[in-house]
């Protein structure tokens, strides 16, 4: 079963599925349900001395051990066929949740107001989720992920001010500390992708923010992101999630554009977010499979 997708499409690596919210919850956020809704936390954070009711030093593989059991499991399931990566929420959008509880409804905007009335709280909590993320990265790594991606999928609600002020060193200290950790536990680095969502504003920076991979949300326009992140970083992305619905003669002419957009070197074919519930599995296969006819084309003429 772990190994499921890659039976059934032609896919080119495999991903290990765990909540972002684990974290929040290893830290000591409990989960009540929200009937219609799903998860939602019992206490949200409201203020800053919320912060201090945090157990920054849980015992992570008490705590997450089972994430990396799978992901053991998943790696000698795949047998070598393709990689597997392994993924954490980023800070910024591991606090949204845990302030404004996004499951429970719209508290839009409570997020970014605790970071400008709590500034010295925010910077607390957002190190207590980067050493988190960190651990989590670094143990994901050793049990057997050989690749690691940070989503950060409300980057872009902060815009340049906020998130190059509080998440964007978040970001960079990740980057740099999960090789430190990699190192000092004598266990080779692996290829680290960044997904900041609507983040355009710093693809420049982010491109030089310590990843291998800059992953792109439909909403760029892949000759001006190339343009911007330079020749050295490969990106990854972003046909939109929405155009899975639409005839597989569409999908194919979108895949073909977007190939031809962002090259066949440096690039990884993806969507530009989550795939959306109630996508037809046979229209996902035409995307994977017209990935795969152009560039090898493409490629052939190169």
């Amino acid at each position: 079963m772990a190994a499921e997708p890659i039976n059934r499409f032609p896919l080119d690596a495999a991903i290990i599925f765990s909540d972002i919210l684990v974290i929040p919850i290893a830290l000591g956020m409990k989960v009540a349900n929200d009937p219609g809704e799903g998860p939602v936390f019992a206490e949200p954070i409201q203020k800053a001395e919320d912060v201090d009711k945090l157990n920054p030093d849980f015992d992570i593989l008490a705590e997450l051990g089972y994430v990396y059991e799978a992901i053991t499991l998943t790696r000698h399931k795949l047998d070598g066929r393709v990689p597997l990566f392994g993924f954490s929420g980023a800070p910024f959008t591991l606090l949204r949740f845990m302030i404004e509880n996004v499951s429970a409804g719209p508290n839009v905007g409570r997020a970014r107001r605790f970071l400008v009335e709590c500034p010295e709280s925010s910077i607390r909590l957002l190190n207590i989720l980067k050493d988190a993320i960190v651990r989590h990265l670094v143990e994901q790594i050793i049990a057997g992920a050989q690749i690691v991606q940070v989503f950060d999928s409300y980057a872009g609600e902060l815009g340049p001010g906020l998130f190059f002020r509080y998440e964007l060193p978040m970001l960079k200290a990740i980057a740099y500390e999960v090789r430190e950790k990699l190192a000092e536990r004598k266990t080779d680095a692996v290829p680290m992708v960044i997904f900041a969502k609507d983040a355009h504003f710093a693809i420049e920076e982010l491109s030089k923010s310590g990843y291998e991979v800059v992953g792109l949300d439909w909403t760029i326009q892949p000759l001006h992101a190339r343009r911007v992140a330079g020749s050295k970083v490969t990106l990854q992305g972003n046909m939109d999630p929405v155009m899975m619905f639409a005839s597989k003669d569409e999908i194919r002419k979108g895949v073909k554009e977007m190939l031809e957009k962002f090259g066949t070197q440096r690039y990884i074919a993806n969507l530009g977010h989550g795939i959306l519930k109630d996508t037809n599995p046979d229209h996902l296969a035409e995307f994977i499979n017209a990935v795969h006819t152009y560039s090898e084309d493409m490629n052939a003429v190169s």
